[in-house]
Formats: structure tokens, C-alpha cells, sequence
């Protein structure tokens, strides 16, 4: 690095810290790299000599402060180790305090409600830090860098005898009213539920401006409700007119000439299993016995990368959705529907064209041959779950056999997963009765049963064998770029809190490695079957797991013991599928391996729409609990608390999955305290504890349809 003027002005100064921010910023963008003074010039569009020589003369200044270091002669990067300045994601509590997530940085930042500044859920923030003595590192945000979104949802209030207002956002985390002026209204009445736009936030202002785009109607009404969550999570219900034209375009007939490209397998016996309610059936299972015994089974799944081509406005809707989203009363789809439910679906008593994994098997359900490629079917028969259960255990009806080979053979192949080290969590899923206006009049629970194993088992194989054979595939010792289904090992310390909470009802974990973790964790969940600590458990076992995303690196999928595993089976609803069937067939035609970096950013973009519609997905079901508790107000029930914090905790019923509220505040013959360490909360004066677990009598008190909360209250 050149010399630095030894003498620099006070005039200077200010201009200096001027560029000094504007580096860091730069510099923040990627706060890995390693930057020479060119790259910051040219970075920042400080160029020419004069412009160059105030950025060294800032640089000096920086390295002084320890705002960035020199790695070695001339070459700076980001000091994350002390005080400074750092961008990251804000995440907002109830609070109104937050706290930044920094790459590569273990601890995110807290940052005070005061601190806050301008920004909102979600932004990408350019935030100072600093330390107090004894206390972990805090930050002010200084600048948003990147807006999270500009669309909300909420509740319109007009002031009165004003002709402005404010809407009050639904969702807690958004920390600021939104005004609206005159001429900004666009028809909304007090009280409605509305979509809001911001237009800015000046410097200074208390609150930023908008304009309501939506008015979705009163609040509390179920179309308002549905509409607001899909509003909230940016869910275009409808397609564009022009990708359902394009859609509608697309030649579905099955051509002799198309056949001759690929394996003919239509007189094969095939069906699918689905549930009773699914409308596109994306896989259906092919068997024959051969002449040497051994079995062929055919995994086969919607060919959609034949109708949606990259470049097409088709497939550009398809991933910028990434995945069908499925609220309790509609769906969300990826593909307009005359793909996803006509064109690509595995409609029986059709000739349909697949992406198929064939597999010869013996009848230890070992793989002795595979096949991948590209096939035409003719599914036979379309069976529901229970339809296919019901021959599994009465062992009659039509191609029983067929189906007890098939669940023969799965139940080897899980029983080998779990003695691998996969994890067996099967917890049952709340579903719900509607009537003929969406709404709910009765809960069930959809518990997995053998014939719903058989599938998963069958979809499972395909999914592993597909990713070994791209990434083991001889010849190409580095692997081939592809799109992995990963899912990291828990986090040690979540493991150990797990371990130290259930040895106090008696259970016992070893935690020596990570197929002792794998044990325990299928032993513990098979001992707290059907006991009242059960669901606790499992809900705690889960928390300290993972969450599983797509990514280009093959790090392996821990809870399923997979040391490669991709998504193939669902491209229907799963743009990572498409992405995985176009990667394997380009590999098959012999194609060099793609951009990694490409692949990754689109990656990321799938997980975090997928983490998404399972927000969506959830608030749809929290929204129907608490509507079908509205009916039982005042109604007292068993239920089991479920989570404890320092303001209350949760009681779930479990007879129904509701899950309510209790206020530490609401409890009036003591003052409660909250024990992090037990999970519970204790009386100071009686000792009256409530703890993670166990049951007590509730009564429904109140449920807020807006909020999507129901409020219990204790019964002695």
C-alpha cells in the first residue's frame, strides 16, 4: 500500500470518516473477502488519483481504529473481532427489541427498541457495535441497506374527524403504524382489513407513509382471514394471464415419436397411492416379477421438465413460487392447475410421460440393479392411502400382492434406515372438517400407517439412489454439481439441555457420537409413546434437530442417515425437483457440470420460499383452531402445557391440538417466577409450580380471530 501523507487536515477529517463509511459498507457487502485499495477505490467509485489518495489516507484511519486489518501487505478485510460496523438481517420480538444475524458470527447482535432506528422485519442493516463491560456485544442500526419487503397487512384505523389514518399491522414484529394521508385511502373504511404499501420513511418521522393498494374486507370473517395470510406471505393466489396461456398451450398429447425416446413401460402393472383428497398425483410405483426371482419396481414421477422449459414465463412463475403451498381450506399452487392437476399429473387409465428410478430388487430388498431415465407409463388403478391399508391388512381386493410385496419390502428397507442411524419422528398431523363454506366443524389427526411408510420408503430410495449416482458417479472424482436435500447434526448444546431436562422424568441419552445420538433419540421417542410427557418430548426433540435445506454441498441429511439425498419425487410442488430432474438428465446426455454459484443462489431462494408457505401453512391452521374454539367458549378442557416463557405459558388440548395462552399476570393467587432451566414458571409465596408437560384443567376465555390467539384460563 502506498505511503500515507503524514500530515492530514482537520478540514479532511470529516471527509475522511465520510469515506471511511462508505468503505465499510463496501467492504460489509462480503464481510469474507479481502479487498486491495483499488478494489475499495473502484468499489465505492473513488477513482481517479486525488479520490484514490483520500481512500488510502481513510484506510490509515480505519486500521488505527481497528475497524478493518491488514491480512497481509496492502490487502484489508472486515475486523469482525471488535467493535465496528457490521450488516446483517434484523429480527424483531414482541418487544420491540431485535437482534442481527451476521454471517459468520456466531452470537447475533442484540439491538435495543431505541436503537432500531428506521428499520423493520426483515431488513438487510448496516448497524454499529460496541461492548459494555461483562455484557455480550450490542449494536445501533445506522442505516437499512436492503427493504425485506414493502407490502403489509393490517388493520385500517381512520383518526376521527381527520381525513388520514394509520394501519396497524397484524403481525407483532412489525414495530411501527403505518400513516396514511388524504388521497392515500383508496376507499378503505375504518376498521377494515387492508394490504398496505410504504412509500417512504423520511428522516425524523415517527412513522413512514403508505398507500393502501387492498382492502380485503372485515376483520375476523373467513375469506378476510384467508386472504390476509396470503396477502402477508406475497401468495399470488391467481397465475398472470399470460403464463395460464402459456400453460394452456402446451401440446399434452403422447406421440409415438416421443415414446421412441424414451422406455416404453405402459403395459407394466402401475398405480399410485395418494391421499383421498389429492388432485395431482406427481409418482406412482410400477412391479413385475422377473424370470430370476428378484423384483422390478419402478419408481415413476411427472415428467414436468418435458412441459416447463427453462426460459419460458412458465418456469420463471414456477420459481419465483419454488413450492405449492397448502392452507387447510386451498392451495397455493406452483404450476397452474392444467399442469399440475391434468397435463403432468399420474391420472389413472392415462398414458403419461415420467422421470423414472427402476431398481431391481431381491427379497432382502437389496438393490442389485438401477436404472434412471426418462419412460411413458399407464397407471392401472388409483388407490387411497386407505384403500392400499386396507389390503395390507385384510390381505384381499384387487393387485394385493402386489401391494404386499411392495410393503414387504419397504418394511426391510426402514428398519435398515433406522438401524443406520435415521431418526423415527411420526407425529400425527391436525387436520380438519369442513363445511360447505370453508368452515371448520370437526378435528381429526392423520397418523402415518403402513401403507403411507410403503410410499415414503419407495420415494426415499429413488431420492438417495438419484443423488449417489450423480454424485458418486465413476469417472468424475469431484462429484457433479447437483441440488441437495441437507440437514445438518444438532447442535451440541441443544443436545444437552435435551439430555438434562428428560433425565429428570427418568430417561437417559448418550451422547458419545453421533449414531449413540441416533439411538437415544429413537429409544426416548419410543418410551414416551402414549405417556402424558410424550408430546413434550417430542416437540423438545425436535427443536434441537436441524433445520433441513436445499444446497449444492453435499453435507448429508442426518435425520434421515443419508450421506447423499436430493428432493426428485414431487416436481409437481417442488421447483427443487424440476432443478434435480433437468441436472440428472443433463448429466445422462453427458453434460459438463454447471455453475456452482448459480445453482446455490437458487438454492437458497427454494429454502427460504419453502420456510415461508410453512409460516403461511401454520397461521392457516392456528386461524381454523381458534375459529372452531370460538364455538366453546367457556368450556373447560384437559390439556397439557406445552411452553412456558417469562410472561406465561401454553396449554395445548389435546384432544383437538388448540393451543392457548395463560398470562403469568392472570394468575392471581401468587407472583410467578420463570425458570429457564426446569422449562417452568413457580409461585414466590406457595411454590406452586406449572411445568413444560403437564396437565391441567383450562377454560376457554377468549379467542381472537385477527390475532389468531386463543387465551385460556386456569381452573382449580
Amino acid at each position: 500500500m502506498p505511503k500515507k501523507n503524514k500530515y492530514i487536515s482537520q478540514k479532511n477529517d470529516s471527509k475522511l470518516m465520510e469515506i471511511g463509511r462508505l468503505i465499510l459498507r463496501f467492504m460489509n457487502q462480503n464481510q469474507t473477502k479481502i479487498y486491495n485499495y483499488k478494489q475499495i477505490s473502484d468499489g465505492i467509485d473513488y477513482k481517479n488519483p486525488r479520490q484514490r489518495e483520500l481512500v488510502i489516507q481513510s484506510l490509515h484511519k480505519l486500521l488505527a481504529n481497528q475497524r478493518i486489518k491488514e491480512t497481509e501487505k496492502g490487502k484489508f478485510s472486515i475486523n469482525l473481532n471488535i467493535e465496528g460496523t457490521l450488516t446483517g438481517v434484523i429480527d424483531f420480538n414482541q418487544s420491540g427489541n431485535a437482534y442481527v444475524t451476521v454471517e459468520n458470527l456466531k452470537d447475533d447482535v442484540f439491538v435495543h427498541a431505541k436503537n432500531v432506528k428506521d428499520a423493520l422485519q426483515g431488513d438487510k442493516v448496516l448497524i454499529v457495535t460496541y461492548n459494555f463491560k461483562g455484557k455480550k456485544m450490542e449494536g445501533s442500526v445506522l442505516e437499512v441497506l436492503e427493504r425485506n419487503r414493502t407490502e403489509f397487512v393490517g388493520t385500517f384505523q381512520l383518526v376521527p374527524h381527520k381525513e388520514f389514518g394509520f394501519v396497524v399491522c397484524d403481525k407483532k414484529t412489525i414495530n411501527t403504524d403505518i400513516f396514511i394521508p388524504k388521497g392515500k385511502i383508496n376507499g378503505a373504511e375504518n376498521g377494515d382489513k387492508v394490504v398496505v404499501k410504504m412509500l417512504e420513511w423520511k428522516a425524523g418521522d415517527k412513522n413512514p407513509d403508505g398507500e393502501i393498494i387492498k382492502v380485503l374486507g372485515a376483520p375476523g370473517e373467513h375469506e378476510t382471514e384467508i386472504h390476509s395470510i396470503l396477502a402477508e406471505y406475497g401468495l399470488p393466489y391467481n397465475f398472470p394471464e399470460e403464463v395460464e396461456s402459456d400453460a394452456d398451450k402446451i401440446d399434452r398429447r403422447v406421440t409415438d415419436e416421443e415414446v421412441a425416446k424414451r422406455r416404453d413401460m405402459r403395459k407394466i402393472c402401475t398405480f399410485t397411492i395418494d391421499p383421498k383428497d389429492a388432485k395431482d398425483f406427481d409418482d406412482a410405483l410400477s412391479i413385475q416379477k422377473l424370470e430370476n426371482g428378484n423384483w422390478e419396481i419402478g419408481v415413476h414421477i411427472a415428467d414436468v421438465s418435458h412441459y416447463v422449459v427453462p426460459g419460458t414465463m412458465l418456469d420463471d412463475e414456477a420459481y419465483e413460487r419454488a413450492t405449492s403451498v397448502y392452507l387447510v381450506d386451498r392451495v397455493v399452487p406452483m404450476l397452474p392447475e392444467v399442469l399440475s392437476n391434468d397435463v403432468c399429473s399420474l391420472r389413472p387409465n392415462e398414458d403419461k410421460f415420467t422421470f423414472s428410478a427402476v431398481f431391481e430388487m431381491n427379497d432382502k430388498a437389496e438393490v442389485v440393479k438401477e436404472w434412471f431415465g426418462r419412460t411413458a407409463i399407464h397407471s392401472d388403478r388409483r388407490f387411497t392411502y386407505e384403500e392400499a391399508q386396507e389390503r395390507i391388512e385384510t390381505q384381499e381386493g384387487d393387485l394385493t400382492e402386489e401391494i404386499l410385496t411392495l410393503d414387504r419390502l419397504a418394511k426391510i428397507m426402514r428398519d435398515q434406515r433406522i438401524k443406520n442411524g435415521a431418526i423415527t419422528f411420526d407425529r400425527s398431523e391436525v387436520r380438519f372438517n369442513l363445511n360447505e363454506k370453508s368452515e371448520p366443524i370437526g378435528v381429526y389427526f392423520k397418523v402415518s400407517k403402513d401403507s403411507n411408510h410403503l410410499i415414503e420408503e419407495f420415494m426415499l430410495l429413488a431420492n438417495r439412489k438419484v443423488s449417489e449416482f450423480v454424485s458418486l458417479k465413476k469417472g468424475r472424482p469431484n462429484g457433479n454439481t447437483f441440488i441437495y436435500r441437507v440437514h445438518d447434526d444438532p447442535d451440541p448444546a441443544k443436545l444437552e439441555a435435551l439430555r438434562d431436562f428428560v433425565s429428570t422424568f427418568g430417561y437417559k441419552m448418550d451422547l458419545a457420537n453421533t449414531k449413540k445420538v441416533a439411538e437415544s433419540l429413537n429409544n426416548l421417542l419410543s418410551e414416551v409413546k402414549g405417556k402424558g410427557e410424550e408430546n413434550m418430548i417430542e416437540t423438545l426433540a425436535m427443536r434441537s434437530m436441524s433445520k433441513a435445506v436445499y444446497s449444492t454441498e453435499p453435507i448429508g441429511h442426518y435425520g434421515l442417515g443419508f450421506d447423499y439425498y436430493s428432493h426428485f419425487t414431487s416436481p409437481i410442488r417442488r421447483y427443487p425437483d424440476l432443478l434435480a430432474h433437468r441436472l440428472l438428465q443433463h448429466y445422462l446426455d453427458g453434460g459438463k457440470s454447471p455453475d456452482r454459484n448459480e445453482l446455490e443462489e437458487k438454492a437458497k431462494h427454494c429454502s427460504a420460499r419453502e420456510r415461508l408457505a410453512a409460516d403461511a401453512e401454520r397461521d392457516s391452521i392456528k386461524f381454523m383452531q381458534v375459529k372452531f374454539m370460538e364455538k366453546h367458549l367457556g368450556e373447560t378442557f384437559t390439556g397439557v402445557i406445552s411452553g412456558v416463557a417469562e410472561f406465561g405459558f401454553w396449554v395445548q388440548i389435546p384432544e383437538n391440538g388448540a393451543e392457548g395462552l395463560i398470562k403469568l399476570r392472570d394468575l392471581m393467587d401468587d407472583s410467578y417466577t420463570y425458570d429457564k432451566s426446569t422449562h417452568a414458571v413457580y409461585g414466590s409465596r406457595t411454590g406452586r409450580r406449572f411445568q413444560l408437560g403437564e396437565e391441567v384443567q383450562i377454560k376457554v376465555v377468549k379467542a381472537n380471530l385477527i390475532q389468531k390467539q386463543l387465551d385460556f384460563k386456569i381452573v382449580d
